[in-house]
């Protein structure tokens, strides 16, 4: 059988996580159960072509494993797979390419690998093993080559959360395997070598960024970030009608926006006019998620609506705002994301919702502390408090499908966030509980947590909620 030899990718006593890594333009759904899959399928077809023995291959079959199973259909798993393995990526493929590529396959009962068609029947060689976990992560999908009926290779991938992809044996295939000056795996280890170092944390991630990368192609990836979430916003406020999937749950961005626009012209008075523009904002990114449409990864696709909103809120209220202030957002953002992936979980499969909205509006408060001028201190404190007040948030989507509860979700933890970072810019920064006590809790809550509340549809609003 044909075999690879495991990588292992470190980067000093630290694996690096950055801001390349934690935000990615994709499609939705789901991170997890879409754009990981689509890139495990890409990967695997780029493996099998460098195979020598590939010319043998007559056939390619793909088993889906506990939460890719359950909740597969209902995030797009199964076209995904289809996708990837005719070449597609994530953050180029257009949807109604990815559409008609599905379709052709399912019609013909044949894929295009490279430039050799196989037989690839969706209906038999797409298997849902619903009963069945791997040890590695919730979410496993192994590929097989074959040839007649013998197997002449295989491999399997964890889609780990985030878009994040780890083949078994290899750490993530995203991880930058380059040394930064400033590695931290911890949120008291960050404090402390900013602190010695007198950067801001926004400061110490551009510093770690730019020992990558110029410094102009990390502003313009920046730029490219808050142009796509300000395209999906203005996508999802202009989008009328029924979110796909069979729940028939109505659009509400637009009318919406709509009712804001008219409200404005009438009065501006009112205190609470922020917070429905950015639940507005919240809902208008996660509509297009659920509709399959172009997101930023922010962790996570079923997180996606979070940073964008509260980003908005600083972009659209905020005195003095601008493109400075967005990019240390950002990656200040980005450096709590990666303390927060590597020692707990973004992914809902793993540590249920609080690891995807939690660790979204933990980001996000950091993320606009760092733009209003705050200390380290008041900024490891507003992650802390939104991220223990998420806790024990399970991940529970009602169809498989991410709609309900997810799209309103994103508007509260939106709040939440912006409420934490004006709760942390009112002290000092000294607080009783760390974020890295808070990561600890949400790691443990996780591993506590059942399964039918990991991404399952197996509890929960799941199955309290008819179909019909």
């Amino acid at each position: 059988m044909l075999q690879i030899a495991p990588k292992r990718r470190k980067v000093g006593s630290v694996t690096f996580v950055g801001v390349f890594d934690l935000f990615k333009i994709g499609i939705g759904p789901s991170s997890s159960h879409t754009v990981g899959p689509m890139r495990a399928a890409g990967l695997f077809l780029e493996w099998c072509l460098a195979q020598p023995g590939f010319a043998q291959v007559d056939r390619i079959s793909c088993d889906l494993f506990g939460s890719l199973a359950l909740t597969g259909v209902g995030h797009g798993t199964d076209a995904a797979v289809i996708a990837g393995l005719a070449g597609h990526q994530p953050d180029t493929v257009d949807a109604e390419d990815m559409k008609a590529v599905v379709v052709a396959v399912r019609d013909t009962r044949r894929i295009h690998l490279g430039l050799r068609e196989v037989r690839f029947d969706p209906a038999i060689d797409l298997v849902f093993r619903m009963r069945e976990f791997l040890p590695g992560h919730p979410n496993a999908m192994r590929f097989h080559a074959w040839r007649g009926s013998e197997p002449v290779g295989e491999k399997t991938y964890y889609s780990i959360g985030g878009g994040f992809i780890r083949a078994e044996g290899e750490e993530a295939s995203a991880v930058v395997a380059r040394p930064v000056p400033f590695p931290f795996g911890t949120a008291d280890t960050l404090l402390s070598i900013a602190g010695a170092a007198s950067l801001t944390i926004a400061e110490l991630a551009r510093r770690n960024e730019t020992a990558l990368r110029a410094d102009a192609d990390v502003n313009a990836y920046l730029d490219q970030l808050w142009t796509a979430m300000r395209d999906c916003v203005d996508r999802g406020t202009r989008a009328t009608g029924t979110l796909p999937g069979g729940l028939a749950v109505k659009r509400r961005a637009a009318d919406l926006h709509a009712s804001l626009l008219r409200r404005e012209q009438i009065d501006q008075g009112d205190p609470l006019r922020a917070m429905e523009w950015v639940n507005l904002f919240a809902l208008a990114v996660n509509e297009e998620n659920a509709a399959g449409g172009r997101v930023v990864t922010a962790p996570t696709n079923g997180a996606a609506g979070i940073i964008p909103a509260v980003l908005h809120y600083y972009a659209r209220f905020v005195s003095g705002a601008g493109r400075d202030g967005i990019h240390d957002f950002l990656l200040a953002a980005a450096a709590i994301g990666s303390i927060i992936k590597k020692n707990a979980s973004i992914s809902g499969a793993d540590v249920g919702c609080q690891g995807e909205v939690g660790s979204a509006s933990a980001m996000a408060a950091a993320g606009l502390v760092a733009a209003l001028g705050g200390t380290n201190g008041q900024l490891e404190n507003a992650a802390e408090i939104a991220l223990e007040h998420n806790l024990g948030l399970t991940c529970d989507p009602v169809g498989g499908l991410v709609q309900i509860p997810c799209i309103e979700r994103n508007a509260v933890a939106s709040v939440k966030a912006i409420n934490a970072a004006r709760l942390a810019l009112h002290g000092d920064g000294s607080h009783r509980v760390s974020l890295d006590q808070a990561i600890e809790t949400m790691r443990q809550t996780g591993r506590d947590m059942k399964r039918k509340y990991k991404e399952t549809s197996l509890g929960g609003l799941a199955v309290n909620v008819p179909l019909c």
